[in-house]
């Protein structure tokens, strides 16, 4: 199971108005290419976002669904990525003070696989990837949530 956690100096609110955007789901994850449809009721438990990974001509169609959802402190998602498998992704969003006293958020992201061959890999060998990729996944939530809140 990766963890990954950072610091994005906006509200939780704002960092929830990017993940309730569907059609921004490919700006953030890394590996997402892009987004086919997103469920009239996203982000409802239930919804999905039907998204392609990979990078083109090695695109793979798929989804993702909300399991869980609290604005603006935790989402839930299954992620589908056949034929690797799927993983449970949990977002925890928590508010902070920045120097200045603004409101920032404290961010932390924890995927693991759950289905299909991924699940086969040994925690520790799968772990680094995955935290690599968190780490550029938060990266670009925070680009999308910061800029947001400032414009």
């Amino acid at each position: 199971m990766s963890t990954n956690y950072r610091v994005i100096q906006c509200p939780p609110d704002d960092v929830f108005r990017i993940l309730a955007d569907g059609w921004l789901y490919p700006s953030w994850v890394v590996g997402a290419s892009r987004i086919r449809d997103v469920d009239e009721h996203w982000p409802a438990v239930g919804a999905k976002l039907h998204h392609s990974f990979g990078v083109w001509p090695a695109v793979i169609d798929d989804s993702s669904e909300v399991v869980a959802w609290d604005a603006p402190r935790h989402a839930e998602l299954r992620a589908r990525g056949w034929p690797t498998g799927e993983a449970r992704v949990v977002l925890d969003v928590k508010p902070r003070r920045g120097p200045a006293g603004e409101a920032w958020s404290v961010v932390r992201i924890v995927e693991h696989a759950v289905r299909g061959p991924a699940t086969l890999i040994p925690g520790p060998l799968l772990d680094l990837p995955l935290h690599i990729r968190n780490v550029e996944t938060l990266r670009r939530l925070a680009y999308l949530a910061e800029g947001r809140a400032a414009g």
